[in-house]
């Protein structure tokens, strides 16, 4: 379905559904609704999107067990932290700033990205490196429009990701036990391609805190804490970036990080995962299902050591 797109209101002018919720009242006038289109819903926090065909055929996951059982360690290391604690989180105003090897470095506010490309809704299954899975209904565009946006050097070869990390919002963040702010990369080639997803909701709606307001990246063949939330700065860059998870541990936590059944974390089994909402576990797919659309990428590596 295709929902018609009016952009005559600005991202700015979003109602946050913490906030609604919590107030039981809209701010005043119009300028506090959603205003992208007749996707309205009465709490003001729609998105619309036209239907992707890159969308799994699978089942979403209820939006409860979506919103309720997460990794966002500035927001506490427990899965049910993040929905407990990221209300402290203040999405709005927000900025990303575009640096590096670019002819067009610039800084984005929330309405100037939302004016990158249209907004798609793509269904896509999401493995925790932690043997559970999810299949999420993200609203977003290609990371390859932002970056056509900016005009990489052709000597760019990778592109560095920062999350915010605000003590006075994030105060849990004191005790994650690592590195912060946290910072993720990809190969340009890896974030060129049509999968790699600049998010910006789930459901039909704007991200909620704990899944990374109010923009986050999903890349769906890769384990999920390559997916950073709440992104602030992106950077490009000649030379590999570092990630947080590598920095910490990197005999666990490999640069690539692809989904791989055949290549075991060495603590536990990476052959299946458990789909929250199941009760038996499924075999994991290599690529998380996507090798048809990425294996490429990788021809020729050792993708047991390049995990």
């Amino acid at each position: 379905m295709i929902i018609k797109t009016n952009l005559q209101f600005p991202f700015s002018a979003v109602t946050p559904k913490s906030i609604y919720l919590t107030r039981r009242r809209f701010l005043a006038g119009a300028s506090t609704i959603l205003g992208f289109g007749s996707g309205l819903s009465a709490a003001g926090t729609r998105l619309s999107a036209v239907k992707s065909p890159l969308s799994t055929t699978e089942k979403p996951t209820s939006y409860q067990d979506v919103t309720s059982y997460n990794n966002f360690y500035e927001f506490g290391t427990a899965k049910s932290d993040p929905a407990r604690n990221a209300k402290t989180l203040r999405a709005m105003p927000w900025t990303i700033s575009i640096e590096g090897a670019v002819a067009k470095p610039q800084v984005l506010d929330l309405d100037a990205l939302f004016r990158i490309a249209p907004l798609e809704e793509r269904i896509y299954r999401h493995r925790c490196v932690e043997a559970w899975s999810i299949v999420v209904p993200w609203i977003g565009f290609p990371l390859n429009a932002l970056i056509k946006l900016v005009n990489p050097s052709s000597n760019v070869k990778f592109v560095a990701f920062q999350s915010l990390y605000d003590p006075k919002q994030m105060p849990e963040g004191r005790y994650a036990g690592i590195p912060l702010p946290y910072v993720e990369g990809l190969r340009i080639d890896e974030a060129m391609h049509p999968l790699a997803l600049l998010c910006v909701g789930l459901y039909g709606e704007v991200l909620p805190n704990q899944n990374g307001a109010p923009v986050r990246l999903v890349v769906p063949w890769k384990y999920g804490f390559k997916s950073i939330k709440s992104i602030v700065k992106i950077r490009f860059m000649e030379k590999q970036p570092p990630t947080t998870w590598n920095i910490l541990n990197s005999n666990e936590y490999g640069f690539y990080s692809n989904v791989n059944p055949e290549v075991d974390h060495p603590r536990w089994s990476q052959a299946k995962e458990r789909r929250l909402g199941e009760l038996t576990k499924r075999p994991t797919l290599k690529f998380n299902g996507y090798g048809d659309q990425v294996a490429s990428l990788y021809a020729g590596m050792d993708l047991r050591r390049n995990y």
